[in-house]
C-alpha cells in the first residue's frame, strides 16, 4: 500500500523571488544611507540584511537540490543540503553578529553624529520590507526547518527595523549619540535569541539526533502495545531533510505476520502520529536462530 507524502518538498519560487529582490535593493538603500547618515545601526542592519539574502539564497537552492532523484550513489538523493543550508545560514548569521558588535564597542569610545531623519525613513522601508518578506514565509515555517530559517531573519529584521526607527527618534530629539551602539548590540542580543533555536535543530538534524515532535518513548510503548510484538530493538528515527522524517527498527515477534495487515497499520499511525514518512521494519520470529526479514520504505514490499 503506498501513500501520498504530504511533506514532500514544496516550491517557494514565488515567495524567494521577491524575498530575495526586495532584500538586495534594501541592502543598497540601507548601507549607502548608512555611510552618509554614519549611522553604525543603519550599516549593522544592512551587513545582517547582507547575510539575510545569502541565507535566502541557500534556503531556496537546498529546496531545488532536495528535488533531485536518488542515485546509485546517493540513495536518499540530496534530501539532506536543507539541512546543511539551514546550519550554514545560522553559522553565517553568528560571524555577522560578531562583526556588529565589535564595531557597536568601538562606537562607545568614538562616538559619531547620526543623521536621525535618514536614520527614521530607511528603517522605516526596512519594516515594511522585513514584514512583507517575513509573510511569505510565515505558512512553511510551521513544518520545514529550512523555511523555519528564512522566516526568522525576516521576522527579526522586521523587529529591529522598528526599534532602529525608535533610535533615530530617540537621538532627534535627544542627541544622545551613545543610542547608536546601544541599539547594535540589542540588534545582535535580538537576532542572536531568535536564532540559537535554528543553531540548535540544524546541528540536531546534521548528527541524525530524533527530529523535534517525534517521542521515540511513544513509539517504543506504540510497537511494545502490539499483540504480536514480545520485543523491539535497532529503533532509529531520523530527518532526511528538513521536511521528512526516517524510521528504522526490527520487531520480534510471537509469530511472523501472514500478510500486510500489521505493517500497514503500523504505517498509518507513525505517519499520522509522527509524520515519519520512510519506515523500514523487519519482523523477526520469536524462535533463536529463525529471521524472516520484510521490509518496507515508502510504503513498497
Amino acid at each position: 500500500m503506498g501513500h501520498d507524502h504530504s511533506h514532500d518538498i514544496k516550491s517557494y519560487n514565488k515567495a524567494f523571488t521577491i524575498g530575495i529582490s526586495l532584500n538586495i535593493i534594501f541592502v543598497i538603500i540601507e548601507a549607502v544611507y548608512g555611510v552618509m547618515a554614519d549611522s553604525l545601526a543603519l550599516i549593522a542592519d544592512a551587513g545582517h540584511n547582507l547575510s539575510d539574502v545569502v541565507s535566502l539564497l541557500l534556503a531556496w537552492g537546498a529546496i531545488h537540490l532536495a528535488k533531485k532523484n536518488p542515485t546509485l550513489t546517493r540513495t536518499y538523493g540530496l534530501r539532506k543540503v536543507t539541512i546543511l543550508a539551514s546550519l550554514t545560514s545560522a553559522i553565517l548569521l553568528l560571524i555577522a553578529l560578531g562583526a556588529i558588535a565589535w564595531e557597536a564597542l568601538g562606537r562607545f569610545s568614538d562616538p559619531q553624529p547620526v543623521d536621525g531623519m535618514t536614520v527614521i525613513i530607511v528603517a522605516g522601508i526596512g519594516v515594511i520590507i522585513n514584514t512583507v518578506t517575513a509573510l511569505l514565509f510565515m505558512e512553511g515555517q510551521k513544518d520545514d526547518l529550512n523555511i523555519r530559517g528564512a522566516y526568522l531573519h525576516m521576522a527579526a529584521d522586521a523587529g529591529v527595523s522598528v526599534g532602529v526607527v525608535i533610535a533615530g527618534i530617540a537621538i532627534m530629539y535627544t542627541g544622545w549619540l551613545w543610542l547608536d551602539p546601544v541599539l547594535s548590540l540589542l540588534i545582535v542580543m535580538v537576532i542572536l535569541v531568535s536564532t540559537w533555536g535554528l543553531l540548535r535543530d540544524s546541528i540536531n538534524l546534521s548528527i541524525d539526533a530524533v527530529p523535534n515532535g517525534v517521542d521515540v518513548s511513544a513509539i517504543k510503548t506504540y510497537f511494545l502495545g502490539l499483540k504480536n510484538v514480545k520485543e523491539i530493538h535497532a529503533l532509529h528515527v531520523w530527518a532526511l531533510s528538513t521536511t521528512e522524517n526516517a524510521l528504522s527498527v526490527h520487531l520480534v515477534c510471537h509469530t511472523l505476520p501472514q500478510n500486510n495487515t500489521l505493517l500497514e497499520e503500523i504505517e498509518k499511525y507513525l505517519h499520522d502520529t509522527f509524520d515519519i514518512e520512510h519506515l523500514t521494519i523487519q519482523f523477526e520470529a520469536d524462535i533463536e536462530g529463525f529471521s524472516c526479514p520484510l521490509d518496507r520504505e515508502e510504503g513498497k514490499i
